[in-house]
């Protein structure tokens, strides 16, 4: 059996999950698509249920990937149920796609979710009468602290193992004409969805399904565009409007049935907005909140680190000791020990921090604030105010980011969100400037290396879009109200990184190092410095850098690993200076995106695309770290 969770962004979809599927869930990519789902197995009634946190929408209509693949697999033989989770504090909102949930005639559970967020704003659902008007049963949800978590799955399992026929809305008199028309030509030819509910997307217009249908049944396209047409000439709009009015016309009266609006009690977190969303109070809020995380970041890093690596240090010894006179043998087990140290000792205590921090600001709602403090940022740079998700993203990782640039229209839009996300610090990169940086110079040496990123951003931004021009428009963003994340949601998310860290990540750093120790052995470690040797002595850095800087483009946490062992030592200021310290962690924020990201952007943009974002890496790199060699030198450091 395959539960499918379906609901619009920040209704507390996620977050149910999180609350069955523990730490066994794994992420997945549609076939042929970026578009991410999660999913996990779980056992029900004695018996082991697949569930699928599928992307959040906030419609079915296909005007972008993640709403084409939700539908497609929503029409799929493999879905038993559908659990639609909306948010009580926007009914109608989530009703719009309730009823286009209910004309796909699968099996379907609702989940009010957030009725603690509702009842503080005053909001009283008759959920009984909700259930009577849709004909599906209606349960109560408040999946942050676990509340009718298992009243909700079990009543998805009967739902699923005792369909009962689901009655689809009904619209006015000639979208229902149009319909009938549609639905009759319609039966008898094979498509993926019920036939009113196909009838219904092609008044809708959805492009991809029309073609599909077009090619099974050709004379199909020619009725669709009458009825489309014939739509739009007795209303006035086109047909997609028609339907798409109908639709959130039935949703707004359902919420006037069942929604009563009672007194809202002012609440601090009302008078944390006020704060928070400020113009000049939620900027200084912002640096503050930053600032705060990344001391933290730091702070529990610094005190994990340096035990750790003495610790790796001593087993190093004792290998080396016991491997004498075998030298082969002995370069390949410390390649081994300093590949498994360097993501042990070096990655994970600054890497689970940051991540168990941005999923908790996350799940507390400040990231949606964040977006929009930044909108204004966003149109000086000349982009749409959405691109901040992409930017978000970036600092845990460039692959998502790149992948969310998908919510842009416009390929212009797409490609400088791509190429300005690129630069930002993500994780990995994070490892190098804390576990270099800030370890061996200082916190707020690392601080100003973000600072100086955001400067060269923008900066990168402004240029690229003096020589792209075209006006973006402006933001609409839902603001969800503040929560208190629960312990088991941000956990889960961190793991899920953490072990694509350990999955992914930590065999290459691994596998690196061991290929470093094989070139240092045979002696062949020079050629690849001397190859990059031009840069290395541009910026004043030893030669034995250039290694560690040719790997790091697989992944940045490499140029850290190895660089510890081209040096010779993990105790790094014994073999390089502050100001090379600084201006290698400078050069390692901004050049060349990693492997993953490059194929990531050569599948979304295309291989000119990919070339350009790595050109203006590398330049924004090599400049900014030769600007900061420079200030360095100046102030004699």
């Amino acid at each position: 059996m395959r539960i499918a969770l379906v609901g619009q962004p920040n209704c507390g979809k996620s977050t149910l999950f999180n609350q069955v599927a523990g730490y066994k869930a794994h992420t997945g990519n549609f076939p042929g698509t970026t578009v991410v789902y999660t999913e996990s197995k779980v056992r029900l009634q004695g018996d082991v249920v697949d569930v699928v946190d599928l992307p959040g929408t906030y419609t079915l209509a296909g005007t972008n990937p993640a709403e084409r693949v939700t539908l497609r697999y929503l029409a799929s033989t493999d879905v038993d149920v559908i659990i639609n989770v909306l948010d009580a504090t926007h009914l109608s909102q989530g009703l719009d796609m309730t009823l286009e949930l209910l004309e796909l005639q699968r099996p379907m559970v609702l989940a009010v979710n957030l009725l603690d967020e509702a009842d503080r704003l005053g909001l009283r659902i008759d959920g009984s009468r909700l259930q009577r008007e849709l004909g599906v049963p209606v349960l109560p949800l408040v999946a942050s602290k676990g509340r009718g978590v298992r009243t909700l799955f079990n009543a998805a399992f009967q739902a699923a193992r005792n369909p009962q026929p689901i009655t689809r809305p009904r619209y006015g008199r000639d979208v229902e004409d149009a319909l009938a028309g549609l639905a009759d030509a319609l039966r008898g030819t094979p498509t993926p969805l019920h036939p009113e509910a196909t009838a219904l997307k092609l008044l809708e217009g959805d492009n991809e399904l029309a073609a599909e249908t077009a090619r099974a049944a050709p004379a199909l396209a020619p009725l669709a565009a009458r009825a489309q047409r014939d739509l739009a000439e007795r209303r006035g709009q086109p047909a997609r409007w028609v339907v798409w009015g109908e639709r959130h016309g039935l949703a707004g009266n359902l919420e006037h049935l069942v929604v009563t609006q009672g007194e809202r009690r002012s609440s601090w977190r009302d008078r944390l907005d006020d704060v928070l969303l400020h113009p000049v109070a939620g900027s200084l809020a912002l640096a503050l909140i930053l600032i705060a995380f990344f001391q933290a970041v730091y702070a529990t890093g610094n005190a994990i680190e340096p035990p750790l690596l003495a610790l790796f240090q001593t087993w190093t010894s004792r290998l080396h000791a016991s491997l004498a006179g075998k030298a082969l043998l002995d370069s390949l087990v410390i390649g081994l020990l300093q590949g498994v140290a360097g993501g042990a000792a070096i990655v994970m205590p600054y890497l689970i921090p940051f991540l168990l921090g941005l999923g908790f600001l996350e799940d507390v709602g400040y990231l949606p604030r964040l977006a929009f403090l930044m909108d204004a940022l966003m149109h000086r740079l000349g982009l749409h105010g959405k691109s901040v998700v992409p930017f978000i993203l970036g600092y845990g990782c460039s692959v998502p980011a790149v992948m969310s640039t998908r919510i842009l229209e416009n390929r212009r839009d797409r490609f400088l969100a791509a190429a300005l996300s690129t630069l930002i610090p993500c994780s990995a990169r994070l490892v190098v400037v804390f576990g270099l940086v800030a370890a061996y110079v200082g916190p707020w040496a690392a601080a100003a290396i973000y600072v100086l990123n955001l400067f060269m951003i923008a900066l990168t931004g402004r240029v690229l879009s003096g020589m792209m021009r075209e006006e973006s428009p402006g933001l609409i963003i839902e603001i969800p109200p503040y929560r208190l994340p629960a312990a088991r949601s941000v956990l889960a998310k961190a793991w899920y990184r953490v072990r694509e860290f350990m999955v992914e990540a930590w065999p290459a750093l691994i596998i690196g190092s061991l290929v470093l120790a094989l070139l240092t052995f045979f002696g062949l470690t020079r050629w690849l410095d001397l190859l990059v040797r031009p840069l290395t002595w541009v910026l004043g850095l030893p030669a034995a850098t250039g290694v560690p800087l040719a790997f790091g483009i697989l992944r940045k946490e490499l140029s850290l690993v190895m660089l510890g062992q081209a040096l010779g030592t993990l105790e790094f200021d014994l073999a390089l200076t502050q100001a090379q310290m600084i201006t290698f962690a400078v050069f390692v924020v901004f050049y060349i995106p990693c492997l993953a990201t490059l194929v990531v952007l050569r599948r979304e943009l295309g291989w000119r695309a990919m070339g350009s974002v790595a050109a203006v890496a590398t330049v924004v790199a090599l400049v900014v770290a030769l600007a900061v060699r420079g200030g360095l030198l100046l102030v004699g450091i």
